[in-house]
């Protein structure tokens, strides 16, 4: 696998005499000079980016740089925020509320922890309905065992004003993959930069069998002639 370096090179600032190209959308365009692959990023308005310095020959991309370069400081601000534990998400329900709507607010609280979040369940009361807090309990409780995969709840409903919150947090391992991504992230993987060119195979030339040249028939023996002495 040929990673992506962070500290990348652009336009005249490549050294190499020769450079695998790809183009702005991802294309393969082969081994080229590199005056060839600077003069079709300029023909672009784009810039010459050597992604992968230590491959052979090093790799180069046509896109624009200032924009991967925000986009790639928003990815690590991103992920600096989720190292340092993750975002709290709040969703909100009512005790009435209908089984799409539940299911669309359980997915999303699976998604949140998944990443590694946290997640803040609010169940709103309106009029009468403060009454009725064992409804909002049960819902919590079927809420909990829907996301129960990758979260569990930190403590127990607590009811503050007109509402009853609880606090899911994602579980051990969860929260371990999502930093283990996050430090994939930070450290420059594949999935930080632009697609490298997959490895070259070399081609398998399949070997040529020998010709047969066949054995040339017997002259016959002119007429009359007699036949040879055995010797």
């Amino acid at each position: 696998m040929i990673l992506i370096s962070r500290d990348l090179r652009i336009n005249e600032q490549v050294r190499a005499r020769e450079v695998r190209l790809i183009g702005q959308e991802g294309e393969q365009l082969g081994v080229v000079s590199f005056r060839d692959a600077l003069r079709l990023a300029q023909e672009a308005g784009l810039d010459l980016v050597e992604v992968a310095p230590t491959a052979k020959p090093p790799v180069c991309r046509i896109m624009d740089y200032g924009r991967f370069k925000y986009e790639q400081a928003k990815r690590d601000r991103d992920a600096r925020k989720k190292q340092r534990g993750g975002d709290v998400k709040e969703v909100k329900l009512r005790p009435n509320i209908d089984d799409h709507d539940f299911d669309f607010k359980s997915r999303n609280a699976y998604r949140f922890l998944k990443e590694g979040n946290k997640v803040k369940m609010t169940i709103m009361f309106r009029g009468r309905e403060i009454v009725h807090q064992d409804l909002a309990r049960n819902l919590v409780a079927r809420f909990a065992e829907t996301v129960a995969e990758v979260g569990e709840m930190e403590r127990l409903p607590k009811v503050e004003g007109r509402n009853m919150i609880v606090y899911i947090a994602p579980k051990a391992e969860v929260r371990a993959e999502a930093r283990a991504q996050v430090a994939r992230l930070i450290a420059g993987g594949p999935e930080a930069g632009p697609a490298a060119a997959p490895a070259v195979q070399p081609a398998v030339v399949p070997a040529v069998p020998p010709a047969v040249v066949p054995a040339a028939p017997p002259q016959a023996a002119p007429p009359g002639a007699e036949p040879p002495e055995d010797k």
